[in-house]
């Protein structure tokens, strides 16, 4: 693994860090480049704009980072930066470098880096912001004589560089310097950035259509027009795909499809793992799913097998590691038991037992353990996946019904907390960025702190940031895992697979990096660029 204090890179020559990129994702048939390429997107995103929405792999191809590719691969490497040093366990240092324009052409500077960390810090709380205000608290970012950076926490920081660093895109301080950060949601304006493609229209009917960045710093883009057509619904989707009307989408191959893409002439199927995974939401603020003894209980009774057998079609692998991506590069592996016997014994100690022979249990006032799973019913493997989990709780005793609504009505009723429980897809950025999962205990993702007690937390908390090296730092992560998961707020269901078709004979050069799928910067660079700073997944 390279050294987290010092990340080096060329800025002329990209050349592979840390090994070669022997192993890596295998080129599919296909010509490299391409004039135009039509990519189908499952949801309109707005223009862009990264205050607005997760859109990371849209906003990726217009924004550089620091390092890349993202903190999702074990060493992420110098990309707007030619170094990053620690010097001190609260202070790092950032080279940068001096041929990087903007698309409107002007130049990039360090002042560029110091104006986003500053403004991110004041923009109201969304996607990236906890990065400078929280977890880690940056105290200090200014530029240094030689025209760097240097950051200095609140705190020991040993994960800045691979992980905030590595996450946070770089704004032109031309264009944001005149936009009031507590309107910073409001911008329509199509982005400026320093990527390799410009985004050059956007509505909200045609969709969006990008450009390639000629005077790009990493070498020129290997597709020169990208056109992102909306097409929210699955079927039209694969519909175009299979016509030949689009080459690629966003969207992942329903498993049903897989097979039918796989023997087709025409159609590549390419399989990745992505860094995210459906989930049970538990509503811990509310009796009795505040009590960490029940959230045991219930997370025990999910046979996790069967819901990857029956709703994932067996593609991929059961969640029984916990919250944290299994693949995630700070992921403990520890085991999570389906244990029903153990979870009855559970609820027989906190006193709930089936006093009229019912078979669903009731608490000392009488009131049975009967309980709603709301679910989005436009997304049949979710409904399936609750019908699952109602049986499963059935058999220890607790009764569940399915509450099908629309995907408004889900978002408001998660947003409020109106819920006992609901299931949800959650994101790479939840599990999978080491210092969000910190920060989600704070923020009233999984956790609620401090407005709820949980010392055991708040003492690991401390530890946690008491350390000074990433090694230490991953140790106590570890712990935190362990805490979480014997007591989770959120019950994995399991870690599918992905699979996405592409229309090969156009295009090539699709490779897999993770948490991105396969639509993103790095299917769109020289493959040598991309595996130089490990960008692209290795075969599985």
């Amino acid at each position: 693994m390279c050294a987290v204090s010092a990340l080096v890179l060329t800025p002329v020559l990209f050349a592979t860090a840390c090994g070669s990129s022997e192993g890596a994702t295998t080129a599919l048939s296909g010509p490299a480049t391409a004039t135009t390429l039509t990519i189908a997107t499952d949801k309109d995103s707005g223009p862009l704009n990264i205050f607005a929405g997760q859109t990371d792999q849209m906003t990726e191809m217009i924004y550089d980072k620091l390092l890349a590719p993202s903190p999702y691969v074990d060493d992420p490497q110098p990309w707007l930066a030619t170094s990053v040093d620690q010097v001190s366990a609260t202070t790092w240092e950032v080279k940068l470098r001096d041929d990087v324009t903007w698309h409107d052409g002007e130049a990039f500077t360090a002042d560029d880096v110091v104006f986003s960390f500053h403004y991110m810090h004041s923009a109201p709380t969304g996607r990236f912001t906890h990065h400078v205000n929280d977890t880690p608290s940056i105290s200090t970012v200014e530029a240094t004589a030689d025209g760097g950076v240097r950051f200095v926490c609140d705190y020991a920081c040993p994960e800045l560089g691979t992980v905030t660093l590595a996450d946070l895109p770089v704004l032109p301080e031309h264009i944001w310097s005149s936009v009031d950060p507590a309107k910073a949601k409001e911008v329509t304006a199509l982005p400026v950035g320093t990527g390799p493609y410009k985004l050059v229209e956007y509505s909200p009917t045609s969709g969006y259509r990008f450009e390639a960045n000629a005077d790009y710093f990493a070498g020129t883009p290997t597709v020169d027009e990208i056109v992102m057509p909306v097409i929210a619904d699955s079927s039209a989707t694969f519909t175009a795909l299979r016509s030949g009307q689009i080459d690629a989408t966003t969207r992942a191959l329903t498993p049903e499809l897989i097979t039918e893409f796989e023997n087709s002439a025409d159609i590549s199927v390419i399989k990745t793992s992505p860094l995210r995974y459906p989930e049970l939401k538990l509503n811990f603020l509310e009796a009795p799913f505040s009590d960490a003894q029940f959230r045991t209980a219930l997370n025990q009774s999910v046979d996790r097998d069967q819901l990857l057998e029956i709703v994932g079609l067996g593609q991929g692998r059961p969640a029984t590691q916990g919250y944290v991506h299994p693949d995630a590069p700070y992921a403990n592996p520890t085991e999570s038991p389906y244990d029903v016997d153990g979870a009855k014994k559970i609820l027989d100690g906190m006193g709930y037992v089936d006093k009229d022979g019912d078979g669903i249990r009731e608490n000392a006032a009488g009131e049975k353990l009967a309980f709603t799973i709301h679910v989005d019913g436009g997304l049949s493997p979710d409904v399936r996946a609750a019908e699952l989990l109602t049986e499963d709780f059935g058999k220890v005793g607790v009764e569940t019904s399915v509450v099908a609504v629309d995907t408004g009505t889900l978002s408001d009723i998660a947003t409020k907390k109106t819920y006992d429980m609901y299931i949800t897809m959650n994101s790479p950025h939840a599990v999978a960025d080491s210092t969000q999962f910190i920060m989600s205990h704070r923020s009233g993702n999984i956790w609620k702190s401090p407005s709820i007690a949980y010392p055991e937390f708040d003492a690991l908390y401390d530890k946690w940031k008491l350390t000074e090296t990433n090694e230490a730092r991953l140790a106590v992560l570890d712990e935190i895992q362990d805490l979480y998961n014997r007591q989770p707020t959120t019950i994995g269901l399991y870690y599918p697979d992905e699979y996405f078709g592409v229309r090969s004979d156009t295009f090539g050069g699709w490779v897999e990096t993770p948490g991105y799928g396969i639509v993103h910067k790095w299917s769109f660079l020289p493959r040598e660029i991309s595996a130089s700073v490990n960008a692209i997944a290795p075969v599985r």
